[in-house]
This record gives structure tokens, C-alpha cells and sequence, in this order.
């Protein structure tokens, strides 16, 4: 039995972008255009978050941490995305493979619940804003933020470990850039449907539970702002909301489609472009979502290079 159990194969080969063999000299230029873009963003986020004394609030720290969170996202898939454009040989080892997904799934699994504590922070923000100090003080930040990583954590050990003690001997060839779920479990010898189904639950736990405790805040926030008497301050109410709905929007929006849709419509072309998507334009589009539209961290940021540039003159 151990022996029929035994896995064969010793490295996958990614045909992600196989198709598009003549364009991935343009891709590569495009992608780490993109990468470098975004890393630069979130560095200027981060920077100014930590360095502006203004902007020392809760919102502002699950801002920061969202965007660390997306900087190392990012850096564990783009950067051997970018070697693989220009080789030949486009292959990961079976050690690497896991330790990819495991750091992938912990990273995205950590996301879906740090935005679900984000939207509870707009919920005390609004509902309760005469104790939003009190509330959402620097312990329960902190506390909420070691919530999400834990349960991305424990989600991340499971899942991989599911997938990764399957028997692995007839392909090793990927439809994919990097190690996601479906494309390994595709090239798995056989996996049981008990094994589908706990992986759809987890991915169930983490998608809709998150998906979830936000519409219940915004539900309540949506009830509070309606009270407010004047139209402005309705619309500076409902404004500071607007960029965490939209990212949660377009990250649940993807997740949902890759992660609990049907099987049988798995489609590996399809699944490559959302999944471009939202490894590298989500990442890139977060932050300019956050800090564009934010009067407030926009004058943040002018005093920072104020303070910076002084020393200069």
C-alpha cells in the first residue's frame, strides 16, 4: 500500500502562458512593469502610514498591514512568474510547489479575514463613533489582525496537506502560473470526493463566512448613515466606505469564481486570466483605490515629503 501510495513526481512544469509563446518577452515587460508599480505604491502607503502621526488610527493600521499583506502576496508568485517568462524550462520543485501554495493560501486566506475585520471598524466607525476609541483601541486591533493571520494559517496547513499527500504519478504539467488548487489537484492520480468537498467547505469558511460578517455590517451602516440628516453628511459617511467596498467587491468577486464554482466547469485559460487578475492588478489597484480618493492621507503623504525634503534645503 505505501508503495502504491508513493509519489512519483519529483517537479511540476507550468503551461500558464504556453499559448502565448511569442507574446511572453511583452508579457514579462508588461507584468513587471505592473510589479514594480505596485510594490512602489504600497511602500509609499506603508511609509506614510507609519511616519504620519495623523494617521496612527485603526483604519489606517489595517491599511498598513492590508498592504504588507499584499506587498508578500504579490512576492510569492510574481517574481517566479517573471523567471518563467524568459526560460526555457519553466518548472518548480514538489517541495516548492507546496511551500508555494501553503504561503499563497495564508496570504489570501488572512486577506478575506482582515477585510471582514476592516468592515467592522467602518461599523464602529459609524454606529458607535462616541466609542470607536474605546472599542477598536490598539489591543483589539492588534487582537483582530492575529485573528486573521491564525485562521489563514490553520486554513493554509490543512489545504495544503490535503492536496499534497495525494498520489502524484501520472502528469506533472500544470495549466497554470503558479501552484493554485485546481491545477494540482487536476494533475493528482485520483482524489477522492470527500477530499473536494472538505477543500469547497473550506473554501466556503473562508469566502462567504468574511462575505458575510461584512454585508451584516454594512447593512447596519447603510441603517445608520440613512438616519444622518444632511446630505453631506451622508456622502462623507458613506465616502469612507467606498474604497473598502470596492476591494472587497473585485477580491471576493475573483475568489468566488475560482474557488466555488463547479468543477466541471473548471476552465485553465479561464482561470489563468482572473487569476492575473487578482495577483497582480488587485494588488496594484488597492492601494491607488485607498490613497487616490483619501483627502486625508493625500495631505498626510504632503507632509511627509515636506518633513523629508526639509533637511535638503
Amino acid at each position: 500500500m505505501e508503495r502504491c501510495n508513493e509519489t512519483l513526481v519529483r517537479e511540476f512544469i507550468f503551461l500558464g502562458f504556453s499559448s502565448l509563446a511569442g507574446l511572453q518577452r511583452l508579457l514579462f515587460v508588461a507584468f513587471l512593469t505592473l510589479y514594480l508599480f505596485t510594490l512602489g505604491t504600497n511602500a509609499i502607503i506603508i511609509s506614510t502610514i507609519v511616519l504620519d502621526r495623523a494617521l496612527h488610527t485603526p483604519m489606517y493600521f489595517f491599511l498598513a498591514v492590508l498592504s504588507c499583506s499584499e506587498t508578500c502576496y504579490t512576492f510569492v508568485i510574481v517574481p517566479k512568474m517573471l523567471v518563467d517568462l524568459l526560460a526555457q524550462k519553466k518548472t518548480i520543485s514538489f517541495m516548492g510547489c507546496a511551500i508555494q501554495m501553503f504561503t499563497f493560501l495564508f496570504l489570501g486566506c488572512s486577506h478575506s479575514f482582515l477585510l471582514a475585520a476592516m468592515g467592522y471598524d467602518r461599523y464602529v466607525a459609524i454606529c458607535n463613533p462616541l466609542r470607536y476609541t474605546e472599542l477598536m483601541g490598539p489591543r483589539v486591533c492588534v487582537g483582530l489582525v492575529a485573528a486573521a493571520c491564525a485562521c489563514g494559517l490553520t486554513i493554509a496547513q490543512v489545504v495544503t496537506s490535503l492536496v499534497f499527500h495525494l498520489p502524484f504519478s501520472s502528469s506533472n504539467q500544470l495549466h497554470h502560473y503558479f501552484c493554485d488548487i485546481s491545477p494540482v489537484l487536476k494533475v493528482a492520480s485520483h482524489h477522492s470526493r470527500l477530499s473536494q468537498l472538505v477543500l469547497f467547505m473550506i473554501g466556503v469558511c473562508v469566502l462567504v463566512v468574511p462575505l458575510l460578517l461584512i454585508l451584516v455590517s454594512y447593512i447596519r451602516i447603510i441603517s445608520a448613515i440613512l438616519k444622518i440628516p444632511s446630505s453631506t453628511g451622508r456622502y462623507k459617511a458613506f465616502s469612507t466606505c467606498a474604497s473598502h467596498l470596492t476591494v472587497v467587491t473585485v477580491h471576493y468577486g475573483c475568489a468566488s469564481f475560482i474557488y466555488l464554482r463547479p468543477k466541471s466547469s473548471y476552465s485553465s485559460s479561464q482561470d489563468t486570466l482572473i487569476s492575473v487578475s487578482y495577483t497582480i492588478l488587485t494588488p496594484l489597484f488597492n492601494p491607488m483605490i485607498y490613497s487616490l480618493r483619501n483627502q486625508e492621507f493625500k495631505a498626510a503623504f504632503r507632509r511627509v515629503m515636506g518633513q523629508t525634503s526639509y533637511p535638503l534645503h
